[in-house]
């Protein structure tokens, strides 16, 4: 699936859930953070830190900036996470240690899915929206449409049923 804006996209969704439950959880133990230095500060910037390098490096317009920026991101959610196991070693949190393993695996989900589109970017030809001619983009349809032919023969050949009326 094509996404034409970061807010559609699924990991700058969970991105931001992530950074919502992280503020509810500081607003509702606000009193736990005190004498902790910055913590409370240092963790809602990096929850927010995730999907707000999603959203840039996606505005970015290039595939090379995209993967760097999603790298940050990433790092995000693993400071986040490391900061969240600080907390868990706190004795004051002993009562929240539930809520914040429930945290820690919404930081980890949310590097799972960074991780996957990294992957499938490192390996893309396509060097981002900022590098796409008219030709490069006539280019990247006939291939697609090429793999879908094929992939049509071989339904075909499988026998499978074909509703030719209703074919893209």
């Amino acid at each position: 699936m094509k996404y034409s804006r970061f807010e559609d996209l699924p990991v700058w969704n969970a991105g931001v859930e992530f950074a919502l439950a992280i503020f509810e959880f500081i607003e509702k133990n606000d009193s736990l953070f005190r004498g902790l230095g910055d913590v409370r500060s240092q963790l809602q910037r990096a929850a927010i830190s995730v999907s707000n390098n999603v959203a840039e490096g996606f505005e970015r317009g290039t595939t090379a900036e995209l993967i760097s920026f999603l790298y940050i991101a990433k790092g995000s959610s693993g400071e986040s996470r490391s900061m969240l196991c600080m907390c868990e070693r706190v004795p004051r949190f002993a009562n929240h240690k539930s809520e914040i393993s429930n945290l820690k695996l919404r930081a980890e989900g949310v590097a799972k899915q960074l991780s996957g589109w990294l992957e499938s970017l490192k390996s893309s030809p396509i060097k981002g929206q900022k590098f796409l001619t008219d030709t490069e983009r006539s280019r990247l349809k006939r291939i697609r449409e090429d793999k879908e032919f094929k992939e049509l023969l071989q339904r075909v050949m499988r026998g499978e049923k074909v509703d030719w009326e209703n074919l893209d």
